[in-house]
């Protein structure tokens, strides 16, 4: 099994987790929030082969002022070195629509930064998933990359959008306990579909990693019975694909 987006990196336990889940044959994309959080996490995890620690520039960061400038040269310098990038993205919710400029001049000199070489990218999209194809498109990033939606929760027309442009998408228990969300990953290209948990939630949070293997083993359960019994084998031949998982 993989998870396409986690934050182990938030878990004080996370490399001791990290090396029960080698033993278990598991691995994770584990996302970073902060430019600055990329090289303590990528040291951290080096011993961990299944382990893919992404490069972040979260538009919450952004929102609290502490992805500002520094942070965006921060991301850029470390960009052409990182293959795997994430969370980055756009949240025009309620609570973070205020800073909708400042996270898309971030969100678009980040992408500027990764259309230049092949990444694999996990994208944060809240209210704001037009607003991200547009940057993804005006960018490049689109063509030179394999954008990743994380829980996709857009309109229909988003999702028809994203997958006309050949984005993946990594789907997790959360977004499976809505109706809307079950009926989106039932319309979801197979061959781009992939499995998430998005844990631990928040920075210092432990991980169980038996409740966590449990959650990752229903979500595919979930996604098998959803999708007919090739979703399993389709799921884990993407996560080779993009992962070397």
């Amino acid at each position: 099994m993989f998870d396409a987006h986690g934050h182990w990196g938030f878990a004080p336990n996370g490399v001791a987790v990290a090396r029960r889940a080698l033993e278990a044959g598991q691995g994770v994309f584990s996302c970073t929030v902060e430019p600055t959080a990329y090289a303590v996490d990528r040291d951290a995890f080096s011993a961990c082969s299944n382990v893919r620690v992404g490069l972040g520039l979260h538009p919450w960061f952004v929102e609290a002022g502490s992805a500002g400038a520094s942070q965006i040269d921060a991301f850029r310098a470390q960009a052409a070195g990182a293959r795997f990038i994430g969370e980055v993205g756009l949240d025009f919710g309620r609570a973070h629509v205020d800073s909708a400029d400042a996270q898309l001049a971030a969100f678009s000199a980040a992408m500027e930064a990764v259309a230049r070489g092949f990444h694999v990218v996990s994208i944060h999209a809240v209210r704001s998933a037009t607003p991200v194809l547009d940057v993804l498109e005006r960018t490049g990033a689109l063509d030179s990359c394999a954008c990743i939606f994380h829980w996709f929760s857009g309109t229909s027309q988003e999702l028809v959008r994203a997958r006309r442009a050949g984005c993946y998408f990594s789907v997790g228990a959360r977004m499976l306990a809505t109706r809307r969300g079950r009926a989106y990953a039932s319309q979801m290209p197979l061959e781009r579909l992939l499995v998430e948990t998005d844990l631990p939630s928040t920075a210092g949070e432990r991980l169980e990693y038996d409740s966590y293997a449990q959650e990752l083993t229903d979500t595919y359960e979930q996604l098998a019975r959803l999708r007919g019994p090739e979703a399993r084998v389709a799921i884990d031949r993407t996560a080779r694909l993009l992962f070397g998982a």
